[in-house]
């Protein structure tokens, strides 16, 4: 019987609960790689340093250099009947003052508007106002350096399935990613996979490497709680395309030379810009792009990512990029095969 695709529970999946990576293989290139050939249907067992064995001369690699923010916080209630409490803060994103965030507070019915929250005896941050979606206001005073505070006080998000592991912060993060661009909540996990040494080996066998930022958001930890899936509201993320970059993506669709993104966010950034301007073009957007079969692509040719969360947009982008009967296949295969799968597993390369 043919699925409807319009069901958030066509997309689910059974992966057994010890296949959901809790530390990365290491060194990062060592990672499994499931090959999907489009064309064919067909798949290939690989590990990840094989990945450049198909790719070409000529081939455009783009990758999202964002740098995940430590961005979970714990502090203390001081001037309530709660005085003692802990709560934790996850900050989301600085609003356009940037002394006050959108944050997410654990328990946040709890923290009425200007509950003081204790970092240390030297620093006390403030509880703002109600923002949709449950986000909630952190006022800094202003003498505050908010990012030297997170930095002080943070730690790594990693996602909630990560229950238990041994890697250090630093594992979290890609190796190219740009320190002045601490914006994300999230790794861009696709990434994680490259050695610098393996990205030597990609620029000398002739391919180009470039780079977009998309600011890895809330939306990563929201399900899809619609039964329909065109029912489900994306969350915004910001994200930016250089100038340089844009040129070297118009050139490559020019000459019909393939745009290879390497992760969801760059596919979400480089669509998200064509479905805008049409073409790629030197820029910021908000993004509300959600990709589901049927969609489009104007900009990507082939994708290298992980393996998502059942009933995510992610899936359901993938699916919309391989074909929803050849991913599903895949992803079964990959449990079968003992595959590892989401932030710390393996990859597929979808071509």
């Amino acid at each position: 019987m043919d699925k409807d695709l319009t069901k958030t529970s066509s997309y689910d999946y059974y992966l057994p609960p010890e296949q959901i990576a809790q530390n990365p293989i290491e060194p990062r290139d060592h990672s499994r790689l499931l090959v999907m050939h489009r064309d064919t249907m067909t798949l290939e067992h690989k590990h990840f340093y094989n990945i450049i064995n198909y790719l070409n001369s000529g081939d455009l690699l783009v990758l999202n250099d964002t740098r995940v923010l430590p961005a979970r916080v714990f502090a203390t209630k001081i001037n309530s009947s709660a005085d003692g409490a802990k709560v934790e803060v996850f900050f989301l994103a600085p609003t356009e003052n940037h002394k006050v965030w959108k944050v997410l507070l654990k328990p946040g019915k709890k923290c009425k508007p200007l509950t003081r929250l204790m970092l240390d005896k030297q620093n006390i941050i403030t509880v703002g106002g109600y923002l949709e979606d449950g986000q909630r206001e952190i006022i800094f005073e202003d003498a505050q350096d908010p990012i030297s505070l997170i930095h002080k006080f943070g730690h790594t998000p990693l996602p909630h399935y990560i229950k238990s592991t041994t890697a250090p912060d630093e594992r979290y993060q890609t190796v190219y990613n740009n320190r002045l661009k601490e914006n994300s909540v999230a790794a861009p996990t696709a990434g994680l996979h490259f050695t610098q040494d393996l990205l030597n080996q990609i620029q000398e066998k002739s391919i180009k490497i470039t780079y977009v930022t998309l600011q890895v958001g809330l939306g990563t930890f929201r399900p899809v709680k619609a039964e329909n899936i065109h029912e489900h509201i994306m969350h915004s993320e910001i994200c930016q395309i250089s100038k340089e970059t844009a040129e070297l993506i118009n050139e490559q669709k020019t000459a019909g030379r393939p745009v290879i993104a390497v992760g969801t966010t760059v596919v979400r950034t480089l669509e998200s810009f064509a479905s805008v301007y049409g073409r790629i073009k030197e820029g910021i957007l908000d993004t509300r792009l959600f990709i589901s079969p049927g969609f489009s692509f104007q900009i990507v040719d082939k994708l290298i990512t992980n393996f998502h969360l059942p009933e995510s947009t992610l899936l359901m982008l993938v699916s919309a990029f391989a074909g929803y009967e050849f991913t599903m296949k895949s992803y079964e295969t990959a449990v079968k095969e003992k595959y590892r799968f989401f932030s710390f597993g393996d990859s597929c390369f979808i071509c």
